[in-house]
């Protein structure tokens, strides 16, 4: 189980699809992010970055070991349950923003505590304020498709943090940002993290990588080395997965 200092912790995790021949999609993982935490995964495609993702995001379940979010083992819990550990645990930011189209940028970021019950008045105020975090108070009236792309993925953040998650999940988060505006979100990021957000991002950009605490590398469905990063981005230690192991991290 999860200490009271661990977002998440993965321990042997395996998950196999059986389509003709079984796929190992992940292959005995296991893995620790702590609250606070920064973590970047990285690896070739079918190296099991999204099955990852989806564990942890609580949106599937493994077919051995345990993934423990908010300190609830994810296996164990039913359709139902895991539904209300996501809503509550876990905020997701997609390359893809994923808004609601014809929901103005307040009303998206809001929309996660509608499904928790939140009175109007509260979930509203809290959304405010959370856009006015992210630079974008006198956008709140605007639908998605008057916003740039920058100001989608500001929307996004600022969505998954509505509910004050265990752990925030990005996928691709700059995909389809240029170059600058990617830089502004990473700096979000950033911000939000030096606050005490925990953070898990899967990226294939080094750079995106490189403002994280860590890179868990993965191939083949396992943990192949975990790169630890100085303040400035670059190579601290690096530890294969074996011997993270031992530090709670490790492919075996």
């Amino acid at each position: 189980m999860a200490t009271s200092g661990t977002a998440v912790s993965l321990s042997n995790v395996r998950k196999t699809y059986r389509v003709g021949e079984p796929v190992h999609a992940l292959d005995g993982v296991s893995l620790e992010v702590p609250q606070g935490s920064y973590t970047a995964i990285m690896g070739p495609s079918g190296s099991g970055k999204s099955t990852l993702m989806n564990l942890v995001g609580c949106l599937d379940t493994p077919t051995d070991g345990t993934v423990v979010v908010g300190g609830r083992d994810v296996g164990t819990l039913g359709d139902r349950e895991r539904t209300t550990l996501r809503g509550t645990e876990v905020g997701f930011v997609f390359q893809t923003f994923n808004l609601m189209p014809r929901l103005n940028a307040l009303e998206n970021v809001a929309l996660p505590q509608l499904f928790q019950n939140v009175d109007r008045t509260t979930r509203l105020e809290r959304a405010r304020n959370l856009l006015e975090r992210v630079g974008l108070a006198d956008r709140a009236d605007h639908l998605p498709n008057e916003l740039s792309g920058g100001q989608r993925q500001r929307v996004a953040l600022a969505r998954a943090l509505i509910n004050d998650p265990a752990i925030v999940l990005a996928d691709e988060p700059s995909g389809n940002l240029d170059t600058d505006t990617e830089s502004e979100i990473l700096d979000l990021f950033d911000e939000f993290h030096d606050a005490g957000t925990t953070l898990l991002v899967v990226t294939h950009e080094r750079h995106v990588a490189e403002r994280a605490d860590r890179i868990v590398h993965l191939l083949d469905g396992k943990i192949e080395w975990i790169e630890e990063l100085d303040e400035s981005g670059a190579n601290g230690t690096s530890r294969p997965g074996s011997a993270a192991g031992e530090a709670g991290a490790d492919s075996e």
